[in-house]
């Protein structure tokens, strides 16, 4: 607690002088995602490339630790075990073997070989094909970009066009930047990533809206400063909140990337990454670009005046 205690609630930094520095690294880190992208893909994983899809009862001594050794014998690609449901049912994925149906039907045999002291019955067993990965992928694309809509709409409506441009915008740089961090590492992408960067989004407009929900009530209280100004008093009220809030939940989310296990690595990793990408885009992206939209004081205490207006000839009406 007394560590806390020495932390400032509210710091007297200046943000704003730090945007054209803070939009040109957003850029930066946007064009270089693309380029990755580009040049080196994702690494798809069996949900998405399609593949074998196996769930077995297992015995009870058997660890998944000990199938993910026994598999990785077969070097039959891309494999992923996890458990399913009760405690000895496993889901093994296997990547899409070379050479139609046979090879398949081949991968399938040597497998059920091979774990035939760790298992004990075979409840299902089939071969997702490529169409229905490609069928994943549009339905992860169309998730992802009608959440991000939808966001954008909800800002809209609850502030001005300005705040949902400026908080599209970063959220847009969240998702695209964590497309290049899994071009870049080549981490696994797959369904459970997908709903990773869904979190991201959630995550970091949280943050943005805190945020522009403090530069409204900043601007209502203080109508003659400049812009600027009242901007750096908005962020620098919240940005001990932010800083706080992301420390915790990267001290939780580390703890799983080093101990959860290889079934989360890429899920954890996805969520690191979103959390200080999410932070930085809502002071560094989302608040200069308010700024750059020429937002002004006048703007939102109109919209007040107006809304008054309405309210108060809607009491005259009704009384």
């Amino acid at each position: 607690m007394a560590l806390i205690r020495n932390v400032p609630v509210a710091p007297s930094l200046n943000f704003v002088s730090l945007r054209r520095l803070t939009l040109a690294l957003a850029a930066a880190l946007i064009v270089v995602s693309a380029i990755a992208f580009g040049a080196f893909g994702l690494n798809l994983g069996v949900d998405f490339r399609g593949g074998i899809v196996i769930q077995a009862q297992t015995t009870p001594e058997t660890t998944l630790a000990g199938m993910r050794d026994s598999l990785a014998e077969l070097d039959l690609g891309d494999t992923n075990i996890q458990r399913f449901g009760e405690a000895h049912t496993v889901l093994i994925r296997i990547q899409e073997q070379a050479g139609g149906e046979e090879a398949q039907n081949a991968a399938i045999e040597r497998v059920k070989e091979h774990l035939q002291p760790q298992v004990t019955s075979y409840e299902r067993t089939e071969f997702v094909g490529p169409q229905v990965g490609e069928e994943l992928k549009q339905a992860g694309m169309m998730a992802t970009g009608l959440a991000l809509l939808a966001m954008a709409a909800y800002i809209w409506f609850r502030f001005e066009w300005q705040f949902a441009v400026a908080g599209l915008a970063a959220l847009i740089h969240d998702v695209v930047t964590t497309i290049g961090f899994f071009s870049i590492t080549q981490l696994q992408f797959n369904l459970g990533t997908v709903a990773a960067v869904l979190t991201i989004a959630g995550y970091s407009i949280n943050d943005t809206v805190v945020v522009f929900d403090r530069v409204r009530e900043t601007v209502r209280r203080y109508k003659r400063k400049p812009m600027p100004e009242l901007l750096n008093i908005a962020v620098n009220s919240t940005v001990t909140r932010t800083v706080l809030t992301s420390t915790t939940t990267l001290v939780a989310l580390i703890a799983l990337a080093i101990f959860g296990g290889a079934v989360i690595r890429s899920f954890t990793w996805a969520l690191i990454w979103g959390v200080l990408i999410g932070t930085f885009s809502s002071i560094g992206v989302a608040v200069p670009l308010l700024l750059q939209m020429r937002l002004s004081p006048s703007t939102l205490v109109q919209e007040e005046d107006e809304t008054a207006k309405q309210q108060a000839k809607a009491a005259g009406s009704s009384s």
